[in-house]
């Protein structure tokens, strides 16, 4: 039996060896990483537009479709087209596009019924307007004095619009129509809506049954019917429950139907990135000792927002677009102007130019909000690779 363990525990393999040679090894030079061979044009189509029959005929019949329909487009756009001013008589000459409507009806369009000799106000409005967005966009203001800036701005834009002091006509709200209601409704509905959202979000995942109930059945309330129906209700049915004497005005009611619509919708877009953020998050919170609001303020809600930035502006575009069905309750907006611009007999036959027209509008608000969440989400570092 002895003989048998010492024969054993002889056989085994001795471990000095293996070590004493890791202690000369000496590895072998890493082999550099092969170069990125970027694919040619006719590699990148075959594998992109001709990888398979269907793709192939789709491609071509593409290629068919704009050959035909680019240069007509073209030739009626610019070729054709008759730019300058010129009586509605004059358009019927021309095979093009009559862009003498656009010339003829543009302020309209733009200001709607507005005192024409005043209409350098509305004008200059829309531009504090713009130029207190664009601020708002750029880093270095993303601190306090937006907070000063973004009330004055909006002081002043209503001085403006409204009048009556500094020397300026007063012009009453049921005058003002075009870009400026648009971007009123837009901007100042989402802007409010924003922080509205947030509080439901949270809400809604609270432990507190009655806030959770409250926050539940709003959000769900609001997103189950279309936004034609909270306008109509703030608009016309609201009116009803007032006491006698009371009147709220018209543009308001829309302004808060829009809020609450907004801040239904970017309610669940801020709770779907709560949900997304790893529990290690709240976990790590609770350990540095931080009270709930400022785990949500410091840690969750900054990484929550970031990581939702394009719902949120695919939300914000979608509100944009959405402000036109004001026009149900008599206020003029963008859409509104230039629907009562082509009723103009004179001019009727070339509505087509008017809806070209607004729809350069929308397209290059919607798209510069676009471009900039791109922006925004590669200047927050999101982490993730585009292609």
């Amino acid at each position: 039996m002895t003989d048998t363990t010492s024969s054993a525990v002889n056989d085994r393999p001795t471990t000095s060896a293996p070590f004493a040679d890791a202690a000369n090894f000496v590895p072998a030079q890493a082999r550099p990483a092969p170069a990125y061979i970027r694919p040619g044009p006719m590699t990148w189509l075959k594998e992109n537009l001709f990888n398979t029959w269907y793709n192939a005929l789709f491609t071509l019949l593409a290629i068919w479709a704009l050959a035909n329909w680019i240069p007509a487009l073209f030739d009626w756009f610019v070729t054709s087209a008759l730019w300058e001013a010129a009586p509605a008589d004059a358009c019927r000459e021309v095979a093009g596009a009559c862009w003498a409507f656009v010339y003829e009806k543009w302020r309209f369009i733009l200001f709607g019924t507005y005192p024409f000799e005043q209409q350098w106000r509305p004008g200059a409005a829309v531009t504090i307007f713009i130029g207190l967005v664009i601020i708002s966009c750029f880093k270095p203001m993303w601190n306090k004095s937006l907070l000063v800036i973004w009330p004055v701005g909006l002081i002043v834009c209503w001085i403006l619009l409204s009048g009556g002091i500094f020397g300026l006509d007063y012009v009453p709200n049921n005058l003002w129509g075009g870009l400026p209601i648009t971007l009123m409704l837009a901007v100042i509905g989402c802007g409010l809506a924003f922080p509205i959202s947030i509080a439901l979000a949270l809400g809604r995942r609270s432990k507190m049954p009655i806030v959770k109930a409250f926050c539940v059945g709003y959000i769900e309330l609001i997103r189950g019917v279309p936004l034609i129906t909270v306008l109509f209700m703030a608009s016309v049915m609201f009116p009803l429950f007032m006491p006698e004497g009371i009147t709220i005005d018209k543009l308001l009611r829309a302004q808060v139907a829009i809020i609450m619509f907004a801040a239904a919708y970017l309610a669940e877009v801020v709770r779907g990135g709560l949900q997304a953020i790893p529990k290690g998050q709240y976990e790590a919170a609770d350990a540095m000792g931080l009270s709930y609001w400022q785990s949500m303020t410091f840690i969750v809600l900054p990484q929550a927002l970031k990581i939702t930035i394009p719902p949120q502006v695919n939300t914000f575009i979608g509100m944009f677009k959405d402000t036109s069905l004001v026009l149900i309750v008599g206020i003029f907006d963008l859409m509104f102007t230039m629907r009562v611009a082509i009723n103009d007999l004179e001019w009727r036959a070339y509505y087509i130019e008017g809806m070209v027209f607004v729809a350069i509008l929308y397209f290059l608000f919607c798209f510069s909000m676009s471009k900039y969440s791109q922006w925004l989400e590669h200047e927050l570092h999101r982490g993730h690779k585009r292609t």
